[in-house]
């Protein structure tokens, strides 16, 4: 159990971790079309694997026989974490906002819960559904505009689309990482391993990429986006994440990420310049009110639900009484 300066510590270091996780559209949209899609993911996760194989080869060689045997598991990790929500998210970010790709791909823990619905069955309370209708809502407005005429007219533009369909990738990348296998081991090489299979993924393409137009950094600005991708929105988040969950608990730590789209569209508007328009503010606030009632805790829903049951039973039906306001 953390004593209590190990929990204010952790939590004051996981109020930096959503900005952290923010800075890589932010970053990745100032950089523009500098260093193609498929080029600076490569360099965003070839950079954070050096960053990261100093402290985790030992862990690397100790679990080289478990590996091998979730190699294709890893792979599936490699390609959904880092080639589609990585060069995926960056050919998006040349067609659309980063204001919009931080709303639009918040609601990824909502897509998680959608699939345990769909794909296995699992219950969804009453109080999850209505906040996943939310947050679709939301979604809807965003890429809309807040015009519904424009799905009528098709007018919607490729760039959401794209951060929708990367959402939904990281939604499976959550749930393809929930492994009994890969539970065994050890989260930082882990980690290190599901990089180095998204850099293979991504190796070929950013080849090609290079072969037909070109585009590596070519100033010290361009070489400080991709070293700052690295550092902030890889390895930074990351590793402060698995720190919050070691000190104050999963459940703890996943609330911080409900900071997400505060941090991402107020660096949009102060270092992009992004404008803020109605129909992001309504939005910003669906998105934000469904994924709050649509990842609370099962306990806080039970307590809900016997409050309700409580302050509406009929009296003389054998409900019992209220003694509480």
């Amino acid at each position: 159990m953390a004593t209590p300066s190990e929990a204010r510590r952790a939590t004051l270091l996981l109020l930096v971790m959503p900005l952290f996780f923010s800075s890589n559209l932010v970053i990745a949209r100032a950089m523009g079309d500098a260093v193609p899609p498929f080029t600076l993911a490569l360099l965003r996760w070839g950079v954070a694997v050096l960053i990261l194989l100093p402290f985790t080869i030992d862990g690397l060689r100790q679990s080289a026989a478990l590996l091998a045997a979730h190699w294709r598991r890893i792979a599936l990790l490699g390609f959904l974490g880092m080639w589609i929500c990585g060069a995926g998210v960056y050919w998006a970010l040349g067609l659309t906002t980063a204001t919009n790709g931080t709303l639009i791909y918040t609601t990824s823990p909502i897509l998680v819960l959608l699939i345990e619905r769909l794909a296995y069955g699992k219950a969804l309370p009453w109080i999850r559904l209505a906040g996943v209708l939310v947050a679709m809502t939301g979604v809807a407005v965003i890429v809309l505009k807040g015009d519904p005429s424009a799905l009528a007219r098709l007018d919607l533009n490729l760039g959401d689309l794209g951060i929708a369909a990367a959402a939904l990738a990281w939604a499976v990348y959550s749930l393809v990482l929930r492994n009994d296998g890969l539970a065994r081991l050890p989260t930082m090489p882990l980690f290190t391993a599901i990089a180095i299979a998204g850099v293979a993924t991504l190796a070929p393409f950013s080849a090609a990429e290079l072969a037909m137009d070109g585009g590596s950094p070519r100033t010290a600005w361009d070489w400080a986006g991709v070293l700052g991708l690295a550092l902030f929105s890889a390895v930074g988040a990351f590793s402060l994440y698995q720190y919050g969950v070691k000190i104050v608990g999963p459940a703890v730590t996943s609330c911080f990420l409900y900071l997400l789209p505060v941090y991402g569209v107020g660096m949009s508007v102060l270092f992009l310049g992004e404008a803020l328009h109605p129909h992001h503010f309504l939005g910003m606030a669906l998105v934000l009110g469904g994924l709050v009632a649509a990842t609370v805790p099962q306990d806080v829903v039970a307590v809900a639900r016997g409050a309700l049951k409580r302050k509406f039973a009929v009296p003389g039906s054998g409900s019992p009484p209220s003694s509480t306001p």
